[in-house]
C-alpha cells in the first residue's frame, strides 16, 4: 500500500508540475492563445491585467520571486534533506520538492503585478522572429537537458517507481552526456535564453529576467558547492575543464 500511495502521490506531483510549467511558459512569453487549440485562452500573462501602484507592484513581485528562490535554495540543500527525510519518506522527498516548487511557480503566475511600460520593442519582423525563436529554443534546451540527466529522476518519478516495485532508490551518479560536455548547466542556460528573448521587454519582464538571472548564478554557486562535497575531485576536474554557462572552448586549452 505504501508503494501504491507513493506512486500516486509522485504522479500527481509530476502532473501538477507539468501543467504549471507549461502555463509558466505562456505566462513569461505573453502567449494568450495556444496555436491549434481554438477557444483556449491563457487567463493571465506577465504583462496582462490592470497595472496597480508602481512601488506596491515592485514589492509584491520581488516578494513572489523571493519565495520561489528561497524554496529552491532551502529545500535543495543536503542539510535540509537530511532533516526533512525524518518526516517525509525518502522515496517521495523529490516529489515533495517538485510539488512545493510548482506551488511557488503557480503563486508567481497567479499574483504577479503587471508593469507594462516598454523598455524596448523590436518592430523589425525578422528581429522579432529571431527573438521568438530563441524564446522557444530556450525552453526546448531546458526540456532536452532534463532528459539528458534523467528527467524522471529529476522530477521524482523514478524514485516512487522504485518504491512501488520494492527496489532500492537508485543512487545518484555523475554523468556528463552531450550538452553537459559543452556547459556545466545547460538547463540554466536555457532559462536565461528564454527569459531574455522578448521582442517586447516590459519593465515587469525586465524585473523578472534580472532577478531570476541573478538567482540562477546564486543557485549555481550553492549547487556546485554541494556537488563538490558529494563527488569530490571528479566534479572539481569537470569544473576546471567545462565552462559554467557559455559553450566556449575547453578551459586551460584542453
Amino acid at each position: 500500500m505504501g508503494g501504491i500511495a507513493a506512486l500516486l502521490y509522485g504522479t500527481f506531483c509530476y502532473a501538477f508540475f507539468l501543467a504549471t510549467f507549461l502555463y509558466a511558459i505562456c505566462f513569461v512569453g505573453n502567449v494568450v492563445q495556444i496555436p491549434g487549440i481554438s477557444g483556449f485562452v491563457i487567463p493571465k500573462t506577465m504583462d496582462s491585467g490592470t497595472p496597480g501602484p508602481f512601488l506596491e507592484s515592485v514589492i509584491v513581485n520581488l516578494f513572489l520571486l523571493s519565495v520561489f528562490a528561497l524554496q529552491h535554495s532551502v529545500m535543495a540543500r543536503p542539510a535540509f534533506k537530511k532533516i526533512w527525510t525524518r518526516k517525509v519518506p525518502a522515496s517521495v522527498e523529490r516529489s515533495t520538492y517538485v510539488l512545493f516548487a510548482s506551488l511557488a511557480l503557480a503563486l508567481i503566475c497567479w499574483q504577479w503585478r503587471p508593469l507594462p511600460t516598454a523598455i524596448w520593442t523590436v518592430t523589425s519582423p525578422p528581429g522579432a522572429l529571431v527573438l521568438n525563436l530563441l524564446f522557444w529554443a530556450g525552453w526546448g534546451l531546458v526540456l532536452v537537458s532534463t532528459f539528458l540527466v534523467n528527467h524522471f529522476e529529476l522530477f521524482g518519478l523514478r524514485q516512487v517507481w522504485a518504491r512501488f516495485r520494492g527496489d532500492d532508490i537508485p543512487a545518484s551518479t555523475f554523468r556528463t552526456p552531450f550538452l553537459y560536455k559543452l556547459v556545466r548547466h545547460p538547463i540554466y542556460l536555457g532559462f536565461i535564453i528564454a527569459f531574455w528573448s522578448a521582442p517586447v521587454m516590459s519593465l515587469g519582464h525586465l524585473l523578472f529576467a534580472v532577478v531570476t538571472t541573478g538567482y540562477i548564478f546564486v543557485g549555481i554557486f550553492l549547487e556546485e558547492r554541494d556537488l563538490v562535497a558529494h563527488f569530490g575531485q571528479t566534479y572539481i576536474t569537470y569544473r576546471e575543464h567545462v565552462w559554467m554557462i557559455l559553450p566556449l572552448p575547453k578551459r586551460h586549452g584542453k
